[in-house]
C-alpha cells in the first residue's frame, strides 16, 4: 500500500544500550543508521540522546519528514505517547514520561509510538507475510484472500501483534498480549518463561547438567547441529520444549482470531528445531466429556514455508455447487485453514516498516475526505 509513497518518516529502534535512528521512504531505509548510546539510567541524558538522534537524522534528509514513528518498550499508554512502569531496560522512565508530546513540541511533527510486537505484525501485514501469501495464493488460481494476521517475535520475550481485517488491533489499553497466559504444561508459570532466550539456555543447562552461564541459544543451536561440543540430545530437547510452549499459546490466540501466523526474531534461525513441536501443538486435539477428539485449532494448520503444504493451503477443497432453483453455480470451499511462516523481512525491518506504514495510515485517516459533488 505504501511501497511507492514518497513521504519520509523518521524511525527509532530503542534498546537499553543503544538507540538506532533511521528514516524510511517507500518502505525502505534511505540513510545509514545513526547509533547513539541510550544512557537509559538517567532521564535527562536519555532524553537528550533521543533528541540528538532524531535531529541528526532529520538534518541528513533531502526533505522534511512527515512524522516520527517508532517502537518503545512498555508498559505504556501508546495512544497518548506516555511511557512508564516497570521497564528493565529504561529504568529512568518508570515514573512515567510523556515522550510523544515532548517530541512533538521539539520537532513540530506528529509522533506515533507503539509496541514492537504490534509494529512487527503491522509491517508483515502491509509489506511482508500477508501480501506475499495473498499474491502466491492468487497466482495458484485461488479466489481466497486473507486479512487477519498474528505476528509473534521470539527473542528476549514473547511478543505479539494482531492485525484484524487489515487494521492493527491496539485494544482498549494498548495491551494485546499472550506472554502472561499460563504455560500449557505448567499452569503456575507464565508462558514467556518457556518461550524466550532464557528458556533455551535454562532448559539446556537443566537437561545437560552444564554450569556454563555464558552459553547462548546460538551456541546451543550449534550443539544441536553437531558443530559444537556439548549434549546434542539436551540441545534438541530444549528447542522442542520451546516449540511446544509457543505452539500451545499460539493455538489459543489463532482460535480466537482466525488469523494467519508469522514469526520473527533472533531465535527463528533455529526454526527447524522448534517448528515441528510448535506445529504438532497447533495440530493437536482435545477431548469432549464424551471422549470425542476435537481439534485444538478449528482449522487445518499448514506450514507455509513448505512448498507442498503451501500448495494444499492454496488449493483447499474448492468445488462448484449449483444454486438451488437455477442453472448457476458458485465456488464452495469447505476447508477451514490457517498457516504459519517465518518472516522474510526479519523482525527489525518489519518493525520499521510497521512504524512507517502506521504513521502514514494515521496521517491519511486524519485528512478529511473530499466532499462529493
Amino acid at each position: 500500500m505504501y511501497k511507492h509513497d514518497n513521504r519520509i518518516v523518521v524511525t527509532l529502534d530503542a534498546g537499553g544500550t543503544n538507540l538506532v535512528f533511521g528514516a524510511m521512504q517507500s518502505c525502505e531505509f534511505i540513510i545509514d543508521p545513526v547509533t547513539i548510546p541510550s544512557r537509559a539510567d538517567n532521564l535527562d541524558l536519555c532524553m537528550q540522546s533521543i533528541v540528538n538522534g532524531f535531529r541528526t537524522v532529520i538534518d541528513l534528509l533531502p526533505e522534511p519528514p512527515k512524522a516520527i514513528s517508532f517502537a518503545f518498550p512498555g508498559p505504556a499508554d501508546y495512544k497518548n505517547g506516555i511511557v512508564g512502569g516497570f521497564l528493565p531496560n529504561f529504568p529512568s522512565f518508570r515514573n512515567g514520561v510523556a515522550l510523544g508530546p515532548f517530541l512533538e513540541e521539539k520537532f513540530g511533527l506528529p509522533v506515533f509510538i507503539n509496541n514492537d510486537g504490534d509494529l512487527f505484525a503491522f509491517g508483515e501485514a502491509m509489506a511482508g507475510a500477508l501480501p506475499e501469501i495473498n499474491r502466491r495464493v492468487a497466482e495458484m488460481g485461488s479466489e481466497r484472500q486473507y486479512r487477519n494476521l498474528l505476528g509473534y517475535t521470539f527473542g528476549t520475550g514473547f511478543g505479539i501483534g494482531e492485525v484484524i481485517d487489515g487494521r492493527l488491533n491496539l485494544g482498549n489499553n494498548s495491551c494485546v498480549e499472550t506472554f502472561c497466559i499460563p504455560a500449557g504444561h505448567d499452569q503456575t508459570n507464565m508462558v514467556e518463561d518457556f518461550v524466550a532466550i532464557r528458556a533455551i539456555t535454562r532448559e539446556y543447562r537443566r537437561l545437560s547438567g552444564s554450569t556454563d552461564e555464558k552459553l547462548t541459544p546460538k551456541d546451543i543451536c550449534e550443539i544441536a547441529e553437531g558443530t559444537r561440543e556439548g549434549d546434542k540430545e539436551a540441545a534438541l530437547e530444549s528447542f522442542r520444549l520451546f516449540g511446544e510452549a509457543a505452539g500451545d499459546a499460539m493455538a489459543t490466540a489463532v482460535t480466537l482470531t482466525d488469523s494467519l501466523l508469522v514469526v520473527g526474531g533472533g531465535l527463528t534461525g533455529a526454526s527447524k528445531y522448534f517448528m515441528p513441536a510448535l506445529l504438532a501443538k497447533l495440530r493437536s486435539t482435545v477431548k469432549t466429556i464424551n471422549g470425542e477428539q476435537v481439534g485444538r485449532v478449528q482449522m487445518s494448520v499448514f506450514d507455509l514455508d513448505n512448498e507442498e503444504e503451501f500448495k494444499k493451503f492454496a488449493e483447499g477443497e474448492a468445488r462448484q455447487i449449483e444454486v438451488y432453483g437455477s442453472d448457476r453455480t458458485v465456488t464452495y470451499d469447505p476447508m477451514k485453514r490457517t498457516g504459519i511462516m517465518i518472516s522474510r523481512l526479519g523482525a527489525s525491518k518489519a518493525i520499521s516498516i510497521g512504524a512507517y506504514t502506521y504513521a502514514l495510515a494515521q496521517l491519511d485517516a486524519a485528512v478529511p475526505a473530499e466532499p462529493e459533488l
